[in-house]
């Protein structure tokens, strides 16, 4: 089977990670890496060239290639965000990976430059924007709404009816129940039990474990 032809933007861990589950699990092709030329230190990356991206759509243009970009929650998604338009400028469309061990139920009301990984359960009726990456193992709950340029990290409980605003960051284990607003460019940190809507431009953290002054070795409990 042919498999379409991708550049991956980045060259990073990230953009590594990408390249690892596009060629085990899709129908596309990475053929190539792409960055700013200020960014490019070698000319190759993971065994492919690696492209300068101001030159991009000259020696690979939009008709032939599509790309994806593989930046993170870098600046709350902000680059991610600038390089998913600059791309659109510049004709590319752009490719979403979905693994194939993800329970997909929406009907694939799903954006572009998207990032489902394992383990993922998205139920019916949910609605996914442009540029949303969603680590491994989250539960989106029907009738949800995930607005553009947002990351999720893994194990998120999204419940139902629940919307996200626009480059927001749900850190791991957060949990948002019900019939709840999620402002935009909010940040959910880790841990985070969500209960009412979150104003936008929010900062919602829970305290982290404090050590004990019981040293372990002394602990009778286990």
């Amino acid at each position: 089977m042919n498999k379409t032809p991708i550049i991956i933007f980045g060259n990073s861990e990230m953009a590594r990670l990408l390249f690892f589950y596009f060629k085990t699990d899709s129908n596309y092709e990475v053929i190539a890496f792409t960055v700013d030329r200020s960014f490019i230190k070698n000319p190759n990356f993971c065994g492919l060239p690696l492209l300068p991206y101001e030159e991009l759509e000259i020696t690979h243009p939009p008709s032939k290639y599509k790309l994806f970009i593989a930046i993170g929650y870098s600046k709350l998604n902000k680059l991610r965000k600038e390089k998913f338009l600059s791309a659109k400028n510049k004709g590319y469309e752009l490719v979403s990976y979905i693994s194939s061990k993800a329970t997909i139920l929406n009907e694939f009301i799903i954006g572009e430059n998207c990032l489902i990984l394992e383990n993922n359960v998205i139920q019916p009726f949910v609605k996914i924007g442009d540029n949303v990456f969603l680590w491994s193992g989250n539960h989106i709950g029907h009738d949800s709404s995930i607005h553009n340029h947002v990351y999720i990290a893994s194990h998120v409980v999204i419940s139902g009816n629940v919307e996200i605003g626009h480059e927001c960051f749900i850190g791991v284990n957060a949990t948002i129940r019900d019939n709840v607003n999620i402002g935009e460019r909010c940040i959910i940190g880790a841990g985070c039990l969500i209960l009412k809507d979150a104003e936008s431009n929010g900062i919602y953290s829970t305290d982290t474990a404090v050590r004990s002054n019981v040293l372990s070795s002394r602990f009778k409990g286990i």
